[in-house]
């Protein structure tokens, strides 16, 4: 089954930079990276263009006019020109634990997508990390949060069972589905724009269409780099939107992949 790779990202070279390393790191490489960048500067695409040497397989660079927070436009565009079977979505601050690709493979399983979870890291170890690009990470080191997330542990994996109907708990930073099923929702919905729900409006649809929710903790551990939180303007906008999906069963949205 080949896999494609999705990384947002958006003017954050250095923390792209060790996600980029975490993924040469990889027990199961994706067949294909895409990177779906809101409008960064040209050290981004220099950053990729060094990376592309590195490695062996496919890294494509989708890059769209820094207009405001619009990633739901540069995600479709990266998706639509995917070509695998499945898709691991992540975010640019996001270090990989080196089973983190091979864990989501061994959970797919048709009519389910996977909310993964993601260890926090303090705003001191952040920095250590950004200055000694050291990415190996122990789990009950100082300045990594939320144990359970940081620990991989497979056997135990299946003790989390979660809501398999619920939809406000994604977050894109550790998400994987069937590119099938994001294709017949229409993938992410554009008319959200500005940071906030966009991730649980494209789950909302996802259940509506009868893919369930398989929550995975103890694998395919990640760790999410601190930064301070984007601008929320259009946060109570987009939340509206998410319950309209929820309240009309909305399976495919007006604005997406395509527009109708």
């Amino acid at each position: 089954m080949a896999v494609s790779l999705i990384i947002s990202t958006y003017n954050w070279p250095k923390a792209l930079e060790l996600v980029l390393e975490s993924v040469l790191h990889q027990s199961r490489m994706p067949d294909e990276i895409l990177i779906a960048d809101d409008g960064s500067d040209g050290q981004t695409k220099e950053l990729i263009d060094a990376f592309r040497k590195s490695i062996t397989i496919p890294v494509h660079h989708h890059w769209q006019e820094d207009r405001g927070f619009r990633k739901t436009f540069i995600m479709n565009e990266a998706m639509a020109s995917s070509t695998g079977d499945y898709c691991i979505q992540i975010d640019g601050d996001i270090i990989l634990h080196s089973e983190f690709v091979a864990d989501h493979l061994s959970e797919a399983t048709r009519g389910f997508y996977i909310k993964g979870s993601r260890a926090m890291l303090s705003p001191d170890r952040t920095k250590a990390i950004l200055k000694t690009k050291d990415i190996s990470i122990n789990p009950i080191s100082k300045g990594v949060g939320s144990k359970i997330n940081a620990t991989r542990f497979p056997l135990l994996s299946r003790i989390f069972k979660g809501d398999t109907l619920r939809s406000n708990n994604l977050r894109g930073c550790n998400f994987s589905f069937w590119k099938e099923d994001f294709i017949n929702v229409n993938g992410y919905n554009t008319d959200l724009q500005g940071w906030g729900h966009e991730d649980i409006e494209l789950a909302a649809r996802l259940t509506n269409l009868g893919i369930k929710q398989r929550q995975l903790k103890l694998k395919a551990v990640c760790f999410h780099l601190y930064h301070k939180l984007n601008g929320r303007d259009q946060e109570d906008v987009n939340y509206k939107i998410y319950l309209d999906a929820v309240k009309n069963g909305t399976v495919r949205c007006k604005n997406g992949l395509t527009n109708s």
